[in-house]
């Protein structure tokens, strides 16, 4: 388990990095697998908390976040939730976290679905996680106000 901070007392934060790969995507998220028509994952997408799915049949602008010209419509024919909270800080355990056996039988069936691209031995493809235009927009707009200025004189 990783522990990455991105909100205190509901005010978003960020880690701002020289190496992008670093900089975490603030304020607490939602993400879904995205299926396509083969039945197979497209790629999975982080929404902010307080946005609506995404619905299979329904068109979605994915994008890469933090490469503003990478960018992807998405009709998913199917959407899944990847996550569930386990514990909140106010209420406690909300929803029991899921036993070892259980655990090992969910990870083999999402391998055994991930297209043959992604998992190949040479040159696998990347799997993409994208991020909402809602989401951009807030992680790009905190970002500029969270960098320093430099001062020049």
């Amino acid at each position: 388990c990783v522990y990455k901070l991105v909100e205190i007392k509901g005010e978003p934060r960020i880690k701002l990095s020289q190496d992008i790969a670093k900089v975490l995507i603030p304020g607490r998220k939602k993400t879904y697998r995205l299926y396509g028509k083969a039945g197979l994952p497209l790629l999975d997408v982080m929404l902010r908390h307080d946005e609506d799915p995404p619905l299979p049949g329904g068109r979605i602008l994915c994008r890469h976040p933090f490469v503003e010209r990478k960018r992807a419509a998405v009709t998913p024919t199917k959407v899944v939730p990847v996550h569930e909270v386990v514990y909140d800080m106010a209420l406690g355990v909300v929803n029991e976290p899921p036993g070892i056996d259980s655990t090992k039988t969910y990870v083999k069936d999402q391998i055994a679905h991930v297209r043959p691209d992604v998992l190949r031995n040479s040159n696998p493809t990347p799997y993409k996680v994208s991020v909402s235009q809602n989401l951009f927009t807030f992680l790009h707009d905190l970002w500029q106000l969270e960098t320093p200025v430099a001062e020049l004189a």
